[in-house]
């Protein structure tokens, strides 16, 4: 059992799809194929259950993947924080969120407080960012929903109210306690199953008992209040949005729904190595948004 083995037995594990792995290690799909059933072999148990051409991580699998994903991780946090040491800068930080419009703020005051830092983002779905956690893709993840792990830690960056942006001259612009039901029928425009704002209006609509015609979803919640302006629909923006540069492309109206809210969570895993530089970036983004959200 070597390194090659087990990084080849992750991203398997990962995409539950031989071809796909082999594309990510880019070798090929035999060679992939082999390295699985070396280590099956030598563990005496199969880790994947096949139908076909189709395989699927099985118990062994799954237990054997956590175990696999905690000494990688080790390995990885070893070999980060040896480079830090070596590079004598500012150092790096990764950061993940599901809507990069959240960071803008955060990222011009903190690239000018700290110019040496080398900051990377993700933009990644709430499923993603777990996985990006544990594999130490990446070291600090922005969430607007709870991210479920027994290793990661958050804390409640900020709760801002969520409006409904609307065409201007829409009939219900500028109005205040729009009951949910009105809704019912209404062409709505929001990002794919799984984004936050898509979890919050199923939830906010199945309460209701409310229906709404869904003309468009898609992976780029940045041109939700485009297609609105264009008359598309309507859609639920966070407040935030209102206050950037494209607040005046629509109309807004508030919902009378209690739980129409986001909470924005700043992740991390508990056992992870954390760069100087992670710590900086998380110690500024708490101040950052504190100081924000203040009356």
């Amino acid at each position: 059992m070597d390194l090659l083995s087990l990084r080849c037995f992750q991203i398997v594990a990962r995409h539950e799809h031989i071809s796909r792995a082999a594309d990510e290690l880019r070798v090929a799909q035999p060679s992939v194929s082999r390295t699985i059933a070396r280590l099956e072999a030598e563990l005496g148990v199969p880790l994947f259950d096949r139908r076909g051409r189709r395989i699927r991580l099985n118990r062994h699998g799954a237990a054997f993947l956590r175990r696999v994903e905690r000494a990688l991780g080790e390995l990885d946090d070893g070999r980060r924080e040896l480079a830090d040491a070596a590079r004598g800068d500012g150092g790096s930080v990764t950061l993940a969120a599901e809507t990069l419009l959240t960071l803008t703020g955060v990222l011009s005051a903190f690239r000018a407080a700290h110019p040496g830092v080398d900051v990377r983002l993700r933009q990644s779905p709430a499923e993603v960012m777990v996985r990006q956690l544990r594999a130490r893709e990446v070291d600090l993840c922005f969430a607007s929903q709870p991210l479920a792990g027994a290793a990661l830690t958050s804390v409640v960056l900020l709760r801002e109210e969520v409006l409904l942006a609307v065409p201007a001259g829409h009939r219900l612009a500028g109005r205040e306690g729009v009951e949910v039901a009105t809704l019912d029928g209404e062409p709505f425009v929001t990002p794919g199953p799984g984004h936050w704002q898509r979890v919050l209006a199923d939830r906010i609509f199945a309460a209701a008992g409310v229906r709404p015609l869904v003309v468009c979803e898609g992976d780029e919640p940045g041109a939700v209040l485009d297609l609105v302006a264009a008359g598309l629909g309507v859609a639920l923006v966070p407040a935030m949005a209102r206050e950037s540069g494209t607040r005046e492309i629509v109309a807004w109206a508030r919902l009378a729904a209690p739980d129409c809210h986001r909470e924005l969570r700043l992740v991390r895993h508990r056992d992870a190595y954390e760069s100087a530089a992670a710590l900086a970036f998380a110690d500024f983004a708490l101040r950052h948004f504190h100081e924000r959200s203040a009356p």
